[in-house]
């Protein structure tokens, strides 16, 4: 089975019940192991066997729903083309890349138009098929490439000039029907029946054509959704004021006034289309950290091509490129340094203000900013496959995902409508025969008021511009939640497992303590790192970078001698070391019961210590340590405060974990634990009713955090292992821990005032409207309003302090 993910951008959809129709059907597509529909992000996500179906089946079926799917277009200058075989040969080969719909190549203009899925393939991979055809594609200016939101917006705005400008009359006819407003001059001709048809009608069947053709499609597949609601509340208003206008023109009544409901049909249209266009503009901020996120991306790169330097857009880097980065630039792919030195501010991945040191040798992050020197770097990774591509990637698929909390809101959607419809029909039946008896047009009020406050948009969006808000405001913090689910499972957890070495402790050993008598501290350190200078072990290397960083001048060693399991023996500047255990210097006699002392003192604190003997005599010891992170203690604490268990996992001897433990206020210590042991320790904790959170680095906790119901991959840069956790915490800090749980719980906090919020309209709505007290132009402002302020609510999310 040849399992594949597509993401298809979808236009046409109005509430809940569209994308519960959408997923149902697609769900049913032969070959789909799953699809999920995001109504805030107009967004579907399907997982699906290749073998069995494609694209183009998703994409028929959800045009036989009554749907569409937006496609994106990238425009290209092609070099190298002679003749028109030149041209056919391109166009087929852009037309074989799975996802690309139509490629068209125009050999007089030297340039192709091709449209594709953006999931399924981009613009990188393009370029890439016609280079390997032997000719160069160049994208032309992205500015040319419109934002189908962008366009969606500038289009509701147009409508709703209109629309409001034809209603706005009929509005000021309206109001100069109350008593109160019986002063206000109106316009005599305003108040002809005839004239409000005319305003009215463009309204009603230009404007309000969307909600036609909407509930047309939902009623053709056997559903319901909020078009149906406007389109029958509107044409119940607008039919009826047309049978009183030809009775008020042919059944004698012309002298008189008529009493019409065009208003209420124009307004409410207007003031569905106002309320659309407010959402539109606020699910357009619930995506900002996406934006922010792609924002961070160089758009050019200054690369060296048969030995010139040649500025390219970033999308034509290959791997393998040497690319110069000058002082202040970013960084544009992935890479190792080759030659130069510089500082890198990588701040942007990490978080870590201190701009990091490169050297020829070091890999170096797409995105980050060079500081002081001239870098020349070999491409190792580009396009989607840098570490800043797959960042988005995460927070993009986390955004589009569905949180278990919204199937409430399906299950909702998928029985409402029909249900308002109901209600609304007995409305008017018992106010026509019983409140008003024969009175149709006051009936006809209270119907559809009923159907306008009740449609169910706001529902449909409590959820999903919760995560998207939530998802974003956490990415910018560092971390990324890899699915909605994750983000909601998080609030849930009562108790954490830390791994220990590269988690709670910074993970690389330093050296921390110098203790000797026999010589000057600098010049018996000289010797130590001297000896130490050739050997491979972690210890080793953090004794020598300890002499470097006072400032010791190490010289070379004469002779060098590793012992398994006990140490080394160095021959430096004609002098016999050795450094290492108790073993070591027990299998020489050598006599050291005066460091005794020192070294279960050491211990205790949980650092190790080693030896050292000149000369066949004791002469000190060293001791080096892997430190706590500065962080952790208060992390701990933090986590303590939310009412969460905290518990320290490490492969470690007991008197160390201990040390450790003590140092940074956890009381529960899990000792000389085997990798394949920490999924066991997991278990146990969920044995007892806990939600377990395990933090690791993402690799070798590998089988703990599956275990976990929440696993935290922690690490810094490209080394991020995001296949291995639910969570991936950029930073190496351990206050991500703590921001992550409280951005859950704040999320899904979130999530749930959206819920009672659009219940409350509804619920209390459909009683008020039903009883009379509400006039349809109200109920739709209502409505409206209902919708654009759940969308308010969770851009509070992206205010959050973390």
């Amino acid at each position: 089975m040849a399992s594949k993910q597509v993401s298809l951008q979808i236009s046409g959809m109005t509430c809940a019940a569209c994308a519960t129709r959408i997923e149902k059907g697609l769900n049913k597509v032969n070959g789909v192991e799953s699809a999920n529909v995001n109504l805030a992000l107009e967004k579907a996500t399907i997982h699906f066997d290749s073998d069995k179906t494609d694209v183009e089946a998703f994409e028929k079926k959800i045009s036989d729903l009554g749907y569409g799917t937006v496609k994106s277009a990238a425009d290209f200058q092609i070099g190298g083309m002679t003749c028109a075989a030149c041209a056919t040969r391109i166009e087929k080969g852009l037309n074989k890349l799975p996802g690309v719909t139509k490629a068209n190549v125009n050999l007089a203009m030297e340039s192709a138009h091709v449209e594709y899925t953006p999931s399924e393939v981009t613009v990188e991979d393009m370029i890439q098929r016609v280079q390997k055809l032997g000719y160069q594609a160049t994208p032309k200016s992205e500015s040319k490439q419109e934002d189908h939101r962008a366009k969606a917006i500038r289009k509701q705005k147009v409508k709703l000039i209109i629309s409001a400008a034809l209603s706005l009359p009929l509005l000021w006819a309206m109001i100069a029907h109350f008593q109160w407003t019986s002063s206000m001059w109106i316009p005599g001709f305003l108040l002809n029946p005839w004239v409000q048809l005319v305003l009215a009608a463009p309204v009603q069947f230009w404007i309000g054509k969307e909600f036609y053709t909407g509930a047309y499609k939902a009623l053709r597949n056997k559903s319901a959704n909020m078009d149906v609601l406007i389109a029958l509340g509107t044409s119940a208003a607008y039919f009826y004021s047309v049978y009183k206008t030809f009775e008020w023109q042919f059944m004698g009544g012309h002298h008189g006034t008529a009493e019409l409901y065009f208003e209420t049909s124009s307004v409410l249209i207007t003031l569905v289309i106002l309320g659309k266009l407010f959402e539109m503009l606020a699910k357009g901020r619930t995506s900002e950290a996406i934006k922010t996120l792609m924002g961070l991306q160089a758009k050019t790169a200054l690369v060296i091509r048969d030995g010139q330097e040649v500025s390219l857009p970033v999308e034509q880097v290959i791997v393998g490129d040497l690319i110069v980065v000058k002082p202040g630039e970013k960084v544009p792919v992935d890479g190792v340094v080759v030659e130069g030195t510089s500082s890198v501010d990588e701040s942007m991945i990490t978080g870590e203000s201190i701009p990091v040191e490169k050297n020829p040798g070091e890999g170096v992050i797409g995105a980050t900013i060079n500081k002081n020197g001239s870098l020349k770097i070999k491409a190792t990774k580009v396009g989607k496959e840098t570490a800043l591509a797959q960042i988005i990637k995460v927070v993009e698929e986390a955004q589009g995902s569905k949180a278990p909390i919204q199937r409430v809101a399906d299950r909702i959607s998928g029985v409402f409508v029909p249900i308002v419809v109901a209600i609304a029909v007995v409305t008017f039946l018992v106010w026509y025969f019983f409140v008003a008896p024969g009175n149709f047009a006051e009936a006809l009020e209270k119907l559809i008021a009923v159907l306008v406050i009740a449609c169910p948009c706001a529902l449909g969006l409590a959820t999903p511009t919760s995560i998207m808000a939530g998802s974003g405001r956490a990415a910018e913090a560092g971390i990324l939640f890899k699915g909605g689910e994750h983000l909601e499972s998080t609030h849930k957890i009562n108790a954490i497992i830390l791994d220990k070495t590269g988690t709670v402790t910074k993970g690389k050993p330093e050296l921390t303590d110098v203790i000797t008598d026999a010589l000057n501290e600098d010049e018996f350190l000289r010797l130590v790192a001297a000896a130490e200078k050739k050997s491979e072990h972690p210890l080793a290397e953090a004794i020598v970078n300890g002499a470097v960083s006072k400032g010791i001048n190490i010289p070379e060693t004469e002779q060098f001698e590793a012992i398994p399991g006990h140490g080394i023996r160095a021959i430096v500047d004609g002098r016999e070391l050795l450094v290492g255990t108790r073993k070591l210097l027990a299998s020489r006699n050598i006599a050291y019961a005066e460091a005794i002392s020192n070294m279960e003192d050491l211990e205790t604190g949980g650092k190790t210590a080693m030896l050292v003997a000149i000369d066949g005599a004791y002469a000190g010891l060293v001791a080096v340590a892997d430190t706590i992170k500065e962080t952790s203690k208060a992390a701990v604490s933090r986590l303590k405060q939310l009412g969460i268990e905290v518990v320290m996992i490490t492969g470690d001897n007991q008197r160390t974990a201990n040390a450790i433990a003590k140092e940074v206020g956890i009381e529960h210590v899990l000792a000389e634990v085997l990798p394949e042991g920490k999924a066991e320790e997991v278990k146990k904790l969920q044995a007892q009713g806990k939600k377990v959170a395990m933090v690791g680095d993402g690799i070798n906790d590998a089988p703990a955090l599956a275990t976990a119901d929440i696993g935290m991959a922690i690490g810094t840069g490209t080394d991020v292992a995001m296949e291995a956790a639910d969570v991936t915490l950029m930073r190496g800090d351990l206050n991500s821990i703590p921001d992550a749980i409280y951005m859950s719980r704040k999320t899904m906090s979130n999530i749930r005032q959206n819920f009672f919020w659009a219940l409350a309209y509804n619920s209390l709505g459909i009683p008020i409207a039903a009883l009379g007290f509400l006039a349809p132009w109200l109920a739709g402002a209502a409505m409206a309003f209902s919708s654009v302020s759940v969308v308010l609510n969770s851009l509070r999310l992206q205010r959050v302090k973390l």
